[in-house]
């Protein structure tokens, strides 16, 4: 079954969507190696869950949009949801929770640690998954192509623009050489963003802070210290809990008259 991209960046431009090819199977009602699934019988259970909820976002949003490709919440289908509320480290015990209520599909729009807390948990329930990272590099699935076992879903990459994002970040503020990365460090690819994006930077001679924030309370003291710093702009992450608390960073960059990307 395909599901509605709700995971994804917030505000940042997609390079590359892949849509992984086993997709078009789930939605036909087939899991990844072709057996017929029990999504649109009667009494079939959808799961969801994601690391935080999108700043917007409700239950009843995402049950609207499943009406929409022809199941109805309560008569032949219910949508189970499950909200990690930031906390990467509730995710194991989330997806075991759903998978004793033998779901007929997980989805794990969470991102990578979302995707891969679901395959932790079941080898067997189809599961879906959107991210922004190279599912292949972190161990999601084997191969774009052909994703193996019962693993599915859409990466969106939006993780591999750090180049593009530092170009555009010049273009607003030239005289940036000090640029500050919001980053949470409980994301599993903060470190490869990292690594990335001072590739990146090393390449337009530009220099990155990186900043962590794992919880709202740490915003405050993050953007003071990149204040402190002197950093002249500011990238943040493309990290599921960043993404549902738009207002708060976008409001503390303004307080602080700082470009931010």
């Amino acid at each position: 079954m395909a599901w509605p991209p709700l995971g994804g960046s917030y505000g940042k431009p997609h390079q590359t969507t892949k849509i992984l090819s086993h997709a078009s199977r789930q939605h036909s009602g087939m899991d990844a190696r072709g057996r017929r699934s029990a999504v649109g019988n009667a009494g079939s259970w959808i799961s969801r869950q994601q690391v935080a909820r999108r700043f917007g976002q409700s239950d009843s949003c995402v049950s609207h949009r499943t009406g929409r490709t022809g199941f109805a919440e309560g008569s032949n289908v219910k949508v189970e949801f499950r909200w990690a509320q930031g906390h990467y480290d509730r995710l194991p015990v989330l997806s075991a929770e759903l998978v004793a209520r033998q779901v007929a599909v997980l989805a794990a729009p969470g991102g990578i640690a979302a995707g891969l807390a679901a395959k932790a948990a079941t080898a067997k329930i189809p599961i879906i998954f959107l991210t922004g990272a190279d599912p292949v590099q972190f161990g999601l699935v084997s191969s774009l192509n052909r994703p193996d076992g019962n693993v599915t879903g859409v990466a969106i990459l939006t993780n591999t623009l750090a180049p593009k994002q530092l170009q555009l970040l010049h273009e607003v503020a030239p005289t940036a050489t000090l640029v500050a990365f919001l980053v949470n460090p409980k994301n599993p690819i903060a470190e490869s963003d990292t690594r990335d994006l001072k590739s990146a930077a090393g390449i337009t001679g530009q220099q990155i802070l990186p900043f962590n924030a794992s919880s709202e309370g740490e915003f405050d003291s993050a953007f003071a210290a990149l204040v402190e710093h002197k950093a002249g702009a500011l990238i943040v992450q493309s990290d599921p809990f960043f993404n549902s608390r738009p207002q708060k960073i976008v409001a503390l960059a303004a307080l602080r008259a700082i470009p931010a990307m």
